[in-house]
């Protein structure tokens, strides 16, 4: 059997052949290709949406942030808590 011509009623007539002992096995198997083939549109799905989403993250109006990163993070942290718990908005 050569999988590259196989048509589905060629599988038809193949399942037809099998006893009935090997029909359980082959619908678990079936039930594994069909798994298989979803999940792997869904991680092509997950990754073009990460892409996405991280694609604007280098495009910042301010100007190498890494000369200020002491600034930012001492604007950022409270001394003695950690990170501010100061609300951005107070409406």
């Amino acid at each position: 059997m050569n999988p590259s011509t196989i048509e589905r009623q060629q599988l038809i007539e193949i399942i037809n052949a099998l006893p009935n002992e090997a029909l359980s096995e082959l619908a678990s198997f079936v039930d594994y290709l069909r798994y298989k083939s979803t999940k792997h549109i869904e991680v092509e799905n997950s990754s073009s949406d990460f892409l996405l989403s991280i694609a604007g993250l280098g495009t910042s109006a301010e100007n190498d942030l890494s000369e200020r990163d002491e600034e930012i993070l001492r604007n950022e942290v409270d001394p003695v808590r950690g990170w501010s718990l100061k609300p951005d908005n107070l409406a």
